[in-house]
């Protein structure tokens, strides 16, 4: 166990180092020159001059790598060229708020697929099979930004139930756990779970189907095992994979959520990027890129050190 977390844990650094890579270049591949944002077009050469030194961008690029890295490791990501800010200040209380908006719609995309993914391996050819397959089709199919719309309008704007944007009364950034900010949370996590859960839905539905073909289960039944007792064992078998596409999909709603946390003004790291992008603002991009590329590597990782705890075969691989 202790060396296959090991193997784990070394194959997690290298991916964790191409993400600082990826996050750094990535961004200077867009148009347009990020002094825009804090300087005016009619600028003197020599306040350009200036303000390209002051934020390290007379530099050549591996230079400009290594001191961005050495600062990114000691939890300096550098200061916004937008407000003035630090990124770190500014990408964690995002990140915050996206946790909570990817946790609540993980949770229902993952319990609702569940449920339905199971019942429909248990009918497999039925009309429960059926339908649990066109929700999971429509699911994965319905684009986040249009469903966002749609729920809005009819939710908010029609109905007057539910707000429409914000994460809180007033427009407030700031989460609390009570009735006004759980309101507010409705909506974006209702159109944040679709495609989790169809993705779910599909993955336990062939899992359950092809487990209760398996020899095992037969020889379960042929011993007079009820059908609970068969229920615990498929889903044991189950249950690692399903944990690995869960915890891709929790990975997938953290970086995901760019359009939904803009159609509902979610002040997450979707709405942050989406802010940083019309800026250009590449301290705060970098920041923001960077903290959901490590969150996407540690869940992964996570996924992989609780799998052999619930099938510990794994652990022997």
């Amino acid at each position: 166990m202790l060396i296959y977390l090991f193997k784990r844990l070394l194959y997690a650094l290298p991916i964790a180092l191409g993400v600082t890579v990826v996050s750094f270049l990535l961004v200077y591949l867009a148009p347009g020159d990020p002094l825009n944002a804090i300087a005016p077009a009619d600028a003197p050469a020599e306040v350009i001059t200036a303000l390209k030194t002051s934020y390290g961008l007379d530099r050549p690029m591996p230079v400009r790598y290594a001191l961005w890295l050495a600062r990114a490791v000691q939890g300096d990501l550098g200061a916004s060229i937008a407000t003035g800010r630090p990124v770190i200040a500014e990408v964690l209380g995002a990140v915050s708020n996206t946790l909570v908006l990817a946790a609540m719609a993980a949770l229902a995309g993952v319990c609702v697929g569940c449920v339905l993914g199971g019942l429909a391996g248990y009918h497999a050819g039925g009309w429960i099979d059926r339908v649990a397959s066109a929700i999971s089709v429509v699911g994965v199919s319905v684009p986040h930004y249009w469903l966002g719309l749609v729920l809005t309008i009819v939710f908010s704007i029609r109905l007057g139930w539910l707000p429409a944007m914000g994460a809180g009364p007033g427009g407030s950034a700031a989460w609390a756990w009570d009735g006004a900010h759980l309101r507010h949370l409705v909506l974006p996590a209702a159109t944040l779970c679709v495609i989790p859960m169809g993705i779910i839905t599909r993955t336990v539905r062939a899992l359950v189907a092809d487990m209760l073909n398996q020899e095992f289960v037969v020889a379960l039944r042929a011993r007079g095992l009820g059908g609970r007792a068969v229920f615990r064992h498929v889903t044991r078998n189950v249950a690692p994979t399903v944990l690995a596409v869960a915890g891709l999909q929790v990975g997938y709603l953290m970086g995901g959520s760019i359009l939904v946390e803009t159609v509902f003004a979610w002040p997450g790291t979707g709405f942050l990027l989406n802010t940083a992008i019309f800026q250009r603002d590449i301290p705060l991009l970098q920041g923001t890129i960077l903290v959901l590329c490590l969150f996407f590597v540690v869940i992964n990782l996570t996924v992989d050190v609780v799998q052999p705890l619930i099938d510990p075969r794994m652990g022997r691989a």
